[in-house]
């Protein structure tokens, strides 16, 4: 690494766990209520929605953040080279993996920002219905498959971008630490897409068709 490329991507992986990482797990546990009902999820938005400080933490504390990881995250996936020499058969695979669910997620977080919080930005959408709108969205095939493979590619992403924040934070330094942290990673990868498929299945029962008695005065 020359110049301040080393700092560029000691920011970019920091900020792929704090904030986004954070972020990537609140969204997926936000939309995991769903299965418990539109009520649930319902309250679960308008917590959120009620936090103080609400639009400056989206904006300081997730999304200029994330068009960072983003921006620098596809520069890096560019320049990207597998080196069959230093790294093993499935390290390779891993690392490929890593720019390529990078690039289906950076998509998929764009289309799904527009279809969700920028329809609520611009007034089309409120808060309270966004239920309505997930249901729109996946009741829908195609879309559904789309955000199945964008949910999916983002879980992977960020556990198989911790494995290597670990490796280059110097935090598992040896093989046998690292080998017990892709064991780590890819089960909570796992436990993430389960949990990201039964949110988006969720959202295609009948009862988000409307809002729910207890949300309408809201």
């Amino acid at each position: 690494m020359t110049g301040n490329s080393y700092y560029f991507r000691k920011i970019h992986s920091l900020l792929g766990v704090i904030p986004v990482g954070f972020f990537l797990i609140e969204h997926l546990l936000t939309n995991y209520e769903a299965t418990k009902g539109h009520g649930a999820f319902v309250d679960q938005i308008n917590w959120l929605n009620d936090l103080p400080l609400v639009l400056f933490l989206e904006i300081f504390g997730i999304w200029i953040p994330l068009l960072y990881h983003a921006v620098y995250g596809l520069y890096v996936a560019y320049q990207a080279r597998n080196n069959v020499s230093n790294y093993s058969y499935f390290r390779n695979q891993m690392f490929l993996l890593q720019r390529v669910t990078g690039v289906i997620t950076f998509l998929f977080v764009a289309w799904h920002f527009f279809e969700t919080r920028f329809q609520v930005a611009i007034g089309s959408v409120e808060h309270h219905e966004l239920g309505m709108t997930m249901h729109e969205i996946v009741t829908n095939p195609i879309m559904f498959t789309i955000y199945v493979i964008g949910t999916v590619s983002a879980a992977f992403h960020f556990c198989n971008g911790m494995w290597s924040f670990l490796v280059s934070w110097g935090i598992t330094v040896g093989p046998r630490a690292q080998r017990f942290s892709s064991y780590i990673w890819m089960g909570l990868f796992v436990v993430m897409a389960v949990m990201f498929i039964m949110s988006l299945t969720a959202f295609t029962d009948t009862q988000f068709q409307q809002l729910p008695a207890e949300a309408t005065g809201h």
